[in-house]
């Protein structure tokens, strides 16, 4: 089985800032927003699709990898916003790209998107079957977020990216411990607009094309599934939390995280956030992370990364990868 390592990242915001002082028409306020959120701004997306973000991610890793669109494999796309019902947001970019001799497909799995659509890409080229994957995590939770909500100061617009290659090298993705359970599927949910509730009148005026969130829920579900993921990864690979050198996690609130890593007895400065300027990007949180620590050369050869992330589902996981 051959090892698989990150050969390039990219990512992409849309220009468009919103401030928290925004969201003062909603009940909430800078302050409040930035304490238990960590949230100072995030980038709104004023016509952009998901693919369109997406595409522009994904250039920017396929360039990064020193690759060209005719090396790339497999595309595949975390995305819990596509452009269309159908076909996938992985066609939408594949056409965008030109990638024509490129198989394209989503993965959903809304927070966790990322992180399921990374270990989908590994098994593929672990296998054989594909040399050069291109990952992508893109959301514009904009289009579904209801803005005379308090709960709209949430989330923000961006897509990540990663190649994903081959090599000999002792580097790369060591695991990955994923879990879901459905059970939870009502904190976290947008009720209008599948097979279970066609769009229709009534479902447009009960406002069921919107995110619907039970924020108590999701900190709890949180706080509790993630740090035992994290254990439970370690003790696999034989690592103890003193042998990690950063965390990648999701960016769900600056609390949870705080929470997690007192949890598992992580000094918090090994935590890497940058929600206080993105907000919490869905599928495109960790591969926009990534991507700037990448390309500010935070890592050295051999640094111990941990990913984590927790999703509507419930979806939650983490991985184990050496730089």
């Amino acid at each position: 089985m051959r090892n698989v390592y990150i050969k390039g990242t990219g990512s992409y915001a849309p220009a468009n800032i919103v401030k928290n002082d925004f969201f003062e028409k909603v009940g909430s306020s800078d302050e409040w927003i930035f304490e238990r959120l960590g949230i100072r701004e995030r980038r709104i997306s004023t016509g952009e699709t998901t693919s369109d973000l997406g595409y522009k991610a994904g250039l920017l890793a396929i360039e990064n990898a020193g690759l060209t669109v005719n090396d790339i494999d497999l595309l595949i796309v975390a995305t819990a916003t596509p452009d269309r019902q159908a076909p996938s947001c992985a066609c939408f970019i594949q056409e965008k790209l030109e990638a024509f001799n490129t198989v394209a497909f989503d993965v959903a799995a809304v927070c966790s998107g990322a992180l399921f659509t990374i270990s989908v890409g590994v098994q593929y080229i672990k296998s054989g079957m594909y040399n050069n994957v291109l990952v992508i995590g893109a959301d514009t939770f904009s289009n579904i977020t209801d803005w005379s909500r308090r709960d709209s100061v949430f989330f923000g617009d961006g897509a990540g990216a990663m190649v994903l290659s081959h090599t000999e090298e002792d580097k790369g993705f060591l695991d990955f411990v994923l879990h879901s359970d459905g059970r939870g599927k009502e904190h976290f949910t947008i009720p209008g607009g599948g097979s279970e509730n066609p769009a229709n009148q009534e479902t447009i005026d009960k406002r069921q094309h919107y995110f619907q969130m039970n924020g108590q829920e999701v900190f709890n579900t949180a706080i509790d599934v993630v740090p035992k993921s994290i254990n439970e990864i370690l003790a696999k690979n034989n690592f103890s939390i003193d042998q990690i050198d950063y965390m990648l996690p999701h960016q769900p609130s600056i609390k949870i995280l705080q929470e997690i890593a007192r949890r598992v007895n992580m000094p918090f400065e090994k935590v890497k956030t940058n929600m206080d300027r993105y907000a919490n990007t869905s599928g495109g949180t960790i591969p926009i992370l990534l991507d700037e620590l990448h390309r500010s050369d935070t890592f050295k050869p051999n640094d111990m990364l941990l990913f984590a992330a927790v999703g509507a589902g419930w979806t939650w996981g983490t991985a184990l990868y050496r730089w």
